[in-house]
């Protein structure tokens, strides 16, 4: 995986013209628990095999370039407050809903990485106790109940136990490559079962929005992601109102929660701001 990382790295320098002598610094965002101060990742709960993994070191000796690490979803706040937002708000909370969950957090205008640089893991916050396995080897995460991988899950479960939808006709019976894209598609041909598929996770992650809305009462929550990218329609108002209806009374006052703009840019921005920052 690390020779491919490198490999994508040294392609992009190609490509734009550029000898990798030119190149200033790499910034990259790696999912799960990361220590950006050593450079490992510590536990990556969808990549199987990575536990403590010298991520930095690996590539540094592959790139000769300096390289600087964080969380992705903190590189994907990072990019969300610099570009969209300007650096403007004090307070701002990022969550990223694709195959997992993740966040970040900026606390008095500087991303937060708490005591050992593991902050930000919005995804593995417990919300259903008992609930769905989550990949960290918890049960009801806020990943296991709102991310694709926990919508595609019940989707596949309810087909594989008889249930109609429009995806089998769309992808076949196992629906092989199933991507979101494909889910707003058939809501946006009436399926009334990925619609109540797709609604239960926005009011999971309204709940999830709610509790970090409660205890950080930030100025803007901005949602991004893939699926959020391709179902902003069919999930940010239901995400919204769940919100809305799990808070504290008066803790919203203010506060907006707004879909990311950047889309899959976010991570790209907020790695090349990772390495600005480190080189500057």
């Amino acid at each position: 995986v690390i020779d491919r990382i490198a490999r994508c790295v040294t392609d992009a320098v190609d490509e734009s013209d550029l000898s990798i002598k030119q190149i200033r610094g790499v910034g990259i965002g790696a999912p799960g628990a990361v220590d950006a101060e050593t450079g490992r990742v510590i536990f990556a709960p969808n990549l199987p095999g990575w536990k403590d993994v010298p991520l930095k070191k690996e590539l540094e000796k592959r790139l000769d370039v300096p390289v600087f690490l964080g969380n992705d979803c903190n590189v994907c706040t990072l990019g969300t407050f610099d570009r969209e937002y300007k650096s403007k708000p004090k307070n701002l909370v990022g969550i990223f809903i694709g195959t997992g969950i993740g966040g970040g957090l900026v606390i008095n205008g500087e991303l937060y990485g708490g005591h050992n640089h593991t902050a930000g893991e919005i995804g593995h916050m417990v919300l259903e106790v008992n609930g769905p396995k989550c990949g960290c080897g918890n049960r009801g995460c806020f990943e296991a109940l709102a991310s694709r991988t926990a919508i595609f899950r019940n989707i596949q479960s309810a087909v594989k136990e008889g249930q109609k939808t429009i995806l089998t006709d769309m992808l076949g019976p196992n629906l092989a490559d199933m991507r979101s894209g494909d889910l707003r598609k058939a809501i946006r041909k009436g399926d009334k079962f990925v619609e109540k598929i797709v609604e239960e996770a926005a009011e999971y992650a309204g709940i999830g929005i709610a509790n970090l809305i409660n205890i950080l009462n930030p100025e803007i929550v901005v949602v991004g992601g893939g699926v959020i990218e391709a179902l902003e329609n069919e999930m940010m108002p239901r995400l919204i109102k769940s919100a809305k209806e799990h808070v504290m009374p008066g803790t919203m006052s203010g506060i907006e929660i707004e879909a990311s703009k950047l889309g899959d840019h976010a991570g790209i921005t907020g790695a090349a701001v990772l390495a600005r920052q480190g080189t500057s």
